[in-house]
């Protein structure tokens, strides 16, 4: 059935390509795309991207998106990738519907086709090993040579293939070759390797198979069976475009187009599942969903809302050309999804003991408190006020330097909702000297907002009532690696690892009204930033993830560039 939309809101090259096919009526106005992950790993944020392109994109003409697993490796595939890449596309809140699709389904059709290329006389089989391919492909530079097993008979060729199929031959003794150019300026284009032996039991298939399709051999063909008419990727297939376009041809079946975009690149992280894993592997992080990773897993642990990521990439857009995004951007998003949707509570995270000496012991007040002033709608709550208190550690200087406007002794400042207090007494360790408890006194004529002689005070803390609060764990994460590009330079990336990139404070109060607060929770604590309560939280203690600071490098950076 035509699309009967022919142009969207937004404007990229891609949809620039998808408007003119609707405009000529190619494939009949249809618009089917996919996203094709390998169940290799965890998807990550460079992921999001491509989701949001093949998905999003399919939804804006009114078209479809199949989710489809090249699962033809099975050396390194795993159900359990399978499982949390499902989980993660939902999260973002996609659907594939009906159009969950394997690759590995196709085996059968696509050792067909391999039979008829041989039978063209376009694929032989190979004894070579695979350091003698790579030795006969050539380099950038030099052209390739020929196997020597490349003339053998198509009879010869179809008997060797099938006795592999069968299981006849150990691992890595013959492979079978497309019969190309092996002086082609692309290297893909050498005689390429269409599939190798492997005596390895499928995830899906079991024992049938004892030989596995190359990816370049199955993707291509797995985007024809599915009827796709525009086969979206990053740009790293640019290369092995005419591979996949001379399988097609040569085979004479639908032919999609592939159109290659760029990849997302993100500061001070690394993209790419095969370093990812070698984290994970190396314990330098706490398996795939550690909140430093950039998997969606460890995103979604850290606190990140899908529709910030969603914001992300759309305001990254779609081009060509390879770049570093600075990771702020993706913070601000957060930030201005989060400002919209969470409540703000009142947590401490490095206490310092309050007694306010003029306010009765056994005394305790409900004072109102707004949830979010961004939403009115999420109205008020109670927070509970008394005699002993705690504020942090940072908002008060026995001598404060200049600037400094917080509690100091003889200054006054406000409690957040509650009254005016004034240091009056400080208590110290009598063998290191720290200041342990403060003394105060407080102006009741102050509730809840100014003095009524109108005098002022230049700052307002946050508390939390030492009587009420609820111990918590807070992990204070920070980004993973100290270089802006882990990757750039001959070090190994893993070098450039930032080792405090995980602070974790474990004598934290946070306000009563968080009691039982379900993991995924996301809270503004109050003049510290935005946090989520953790899987590890229990009913016995609550365990909190920092998502993010209030800080906003980025609207500072987007205000530098205006001026």
């Amino acid at each position: 059935m035509k699309n009967e939309k022919e142009t969207t809101t937004r404007s990229d090259f891609i949809r620039n390509i998808i408007n003119e096919d609707i405009k000529n009526n190619k494939n009949d106005g249809r618009i089917v795309t996919r996203f094709p992950p390998e169940p290799n790993g965890y998807l990550h944020i460079g992921h999001a991207k491509a989701i949001n392109i093949d998905f999003g994109i399919a939804e804006e003409y009114g078209g479809f998106c199949n989710l489809r697993f090249d699962d033809s490796n099975p050396i390194k595939e795993k159900q359990e990738y399978i499982d949390a890449i499902k989980e993660d596309i939902r999260w973002l809140g996609f659907d594939w519907q009906d159009r969950e699709y394997y690759a590995s389904d196709y085996f059968d059709q696509l050792y067909e086709w391999a039979m008829q290329l041989i039978k063209d006389g376009k694929a032989y089989v190979d004894d070579l090993s695979s350091d003698e391919i790579r030795e006969y492909r050539g380099t950038l530079t030099k052209p390739g040579k020929e196997s020597p097993y490349r003339n053998r008979s198509i009879e010869e060729n179809l008997d060797l293939f099938k006795r592999m199929k069968t299981g006849e031959f150990p691992d890595g003794a013959k492979v079978l070759r497309a019969k190309i150019d092996m002086t082609a300026s692309n290297i893909n284009m050498r005689d390429p390797v269409m599939y190798r032996i492997l005596h390895k039991p499928h995830h899906r298939q079991g024992d049938t198979w004892c030989i596995y399709p190359t990816y370049d051999f199955t993707h291509g063909q797995s985007d024809s069976i599915e009827g796709i008419t525009h086969s979206l990727c990053s740009l790293e297939f640019e290369d092995h475009r005419p591979l996949y376009d001379w399988y097609l041809n040569e085979l004479g079946v639908h032919h999609p187009q592939q159109i290659e975009f760029s990849r997302l690149n993100i500061s001070y992280t690394v993209l790419s599942t095969r370093n990812l894993l070698k984290l994970v592997e190396n314990k330098c992080v706490n398996g795939w969903d550690d909140p430093r990773m950039p998997t969606l897993s460890g995103l979604r642990r850290h606190g990140y809302t899908p529709e910030s990521i969603r914001t992300f990439c759309n305001r990254i857009g779609v081009a060509k050309k390879e770049s570093i995004v600075d990771i702020a951007l993706l913070e601000y998003c957060l930030r201005e999804d989060l400002n919209k949707r969470v409540p703000r509570v009142m947590a401490v995270l490095h206490p310092l003991r309050v007694v306010i000496d003029n306010y009765p012991e056994d005394k305790v007040e409900e004072l109102d408190a707004v949830n979010n002033p961004e939403d009115e709608s999420m109205g008020m709550r109670k927070v509970p006020f008394s005699r002993v208190l705690y504020i942090e550690q940072e908002d008060f200087r026995e001598e404060p330097p200049k600037k400094f406007y917080r509690l100091a002794p003889g200054r006054e400042v406000r409690l957040r909702y509650a009254y005016f207090i004034t240091c009056v007494d400080v208590v110290k360790d009598e063998k290191t000297g720290e200041v342990i408890e403060l003394h105060c006194t407080y102006d009741p004529a102050t509730k809840g907002g100014d003095a009524p002689d109108g005098r002022k005070v230049k700052s307002t803390l946050h508390w939390v009532s030492a009587k009420h609060a609820i111990e918590a764990e807070v992990r204070l994460y920070d980004r993973l690696f100290v270089k802006e590009n882990p990757l750039e330079g001959k070090e190994d990336f893993k070098s450039y690892l930032n080792p405090k990139s995980l602070e974790v404070l474990t004598d934290c109060h946070v306000e009563p009204s968080l009691k039982g607060a379900k993991p995924g929770s996301r809270y503004q604590f109050e003049r510290l930033g935005y946090f989520c309560v953790d899987p590890d939280s229990s009913d016995e203690k609550l365990v909190f993830n920092r998502t993010v600071s209030l800080r906003d490098t980025w609207a500072k950076i987007e205000k530098n560039l205006k001026e």
